[in-house]
């Protein structure tokens, strides 16, 4: 996925498009993620225990991983992700590591 945990992201599609968030969950298996202030539903919970208090709950579901841009943290834009190898030597071997590149300013992102 293009996206992890603790991202800045902004909508690009559907209900809540143009808001911008921090990604709370990600769930690659199914392609989700869940951001922070996005695609809220309320649900009608019950009181399970007499010291539990019920209501109206405002939950924040997942949405797909494909409606979301990264926002660069240098630059501030949206920006689709690149990926650069880096290659390193520790004690006599080479190390690979796979680092998001911003497309519009060149920053690592990670």
């Amino acid at each position: 996925m293009h996206v992890k945990t603790n991202d800045t992201v902004i909508v690009i599609s559907g209900k809540d498009k143009g808001k911008k968030g921090k990604i709370i969950a990600s769930f690659p298996k199914v392609g989700r993620v869940s951001v922070e202030g996005v695609n809220q539903a309320t649900k009608h919970q019950k009181a399970r225990t007499q010291m539990q208090a019920g209501g109206i709950v405002q939950k924040i579901m997942p949405i797909d991983a494909s409606n979301v841009m990264l926002v660069c943290p240098k630059c501030g834009k949206a920006t689709r992700v690149s990926r650069k190898v880096n290659v390193t030597e520790e004690n006599g071997k080479k190390v690979r590591e796979m680092i998001r590149v911003c497309k519009k300013c060149g920053a690592e992102i990670d």
